[in-house]
């Protein structure tokens, strides 16, 4: 199938790891060319493209994306380059490993992930709008496409993860909105979200270590697996391209294996006795 992405121009936020590379690799195998945004790790970014056959149709730029004054930069050195910005990936986030509840969340962690992870999402979708705004839509009809990437912790929440809980579910809203403003400056527009669940990653992995983890992961499972970074880029790729997706927007895509939330109680910490004499009580 045709993605229609050959020589579209893709920013990618995050994209120094994980995730983030899968998508580059996944949009350069489509053709596109690729703009990789990256902030503490840029260098790393650039030594990664250096080693790649499509390095010549890409660049990297840097912003703290809690910035809106760096990502503006960086979003018009992709104007100057490529002289428009047909997708835009809002893939940049934070995942504190530390398990808290929230009385016990320092509050620098929590602004800081909801900073990244809320406020980087809307600020980089506000710098893609701007530049479709300046350039206007394609001449051929290929809709602009904003996908950003949440997470199944936005959907079911987190225990001793409030804070990125919050800010991944906040997309929601922005999704929700945005559909109907990217229509203003591009009628064929779109914006949705893909919902990851426990995804092999360097962010995850150490999670994912711990002796009984994935155990515990693949019980909230009808696919007894975990996703791949390549498993997320490629629903991305997907909801980004003007003619598979072409009517789609406002989505949440959740990719998860058919999770329906995380294991709360082991089995045994059940008492089934004590529920059913409180049943009988009430």
């Amino acid at each position: 199938m045709d993605l229609k992405l050959d020589g579209k121009v893709a920013l990618i936020t995050g994209a120094s790891g994980g995730i983030g590379r899968a998508l580059a690799l996944e949009f350069a195998a489509e053709g596109a060319r690729i703009a990789l945004h990256a902030h503490t790790r840029a260098d790393e970014a650039r030594a990664w493209l250096e080693q790649q056959e499509w390095r010549d149709r890409a660049l990297v730029v840097e912003a703290d994306v809690r910035s809106t004054t760096e990502l503006e930069a960086a979003f018009n050195h992709v104007l100057e380059h490529w002289q428009r910005i047909d997708v835009c990936i809002a893939n940049a986030g934070v995942w504190p490993p530390e398990n808290a509840g929230l009385h016990e969340v320092p509050e620098e962690r929590f602004r800081r992930v909801v900073e990244i992870n809320f406020l980087g999402a809307a600020w980089t979708a506000r710098s893609f709008l701007a530049a479709l705004a300046r350039t206007g839509p394609r001449a051929d009809g290929h809709g602009a496409a904003l996908v950003f990437i949440g997470s199944t912790a936005g959907r079911f929440g987190e225990r001793g993860h409030a804070d990125y809980a919050a800010s991944k579910s906040a997309l929601y809203g922005l999704v929700r909105s945005l559909k109907h403003e990217i229509v203003d400056l591009d009628p064929y527009g779109r914006v949705n979200l893909v919902e990851p669940g426990w995804t092999v990653t360097h962010m995850a992995r150490p999670a994912l270590d711990e002796p009984g983890a994935i155990r515990r992961v693949a019980r909230t499972m009808p696919l007894k697996q975990l996703a791949r970074a390549k498993d997320i880029a490629r629903t991305a790729v997907w909801l980004a391209s003007p003619s598979a997706a072409r009517h789609v927007t406002g989505e949440i895509l959740t990719v998860a294996g058919g999770m329906e939330g995380r294991v709360r109680w082991e089995p045994e910490e059940i008492d089934e006795d004590a529920i059913r004499k409180r049943l009988l009580e009430e």
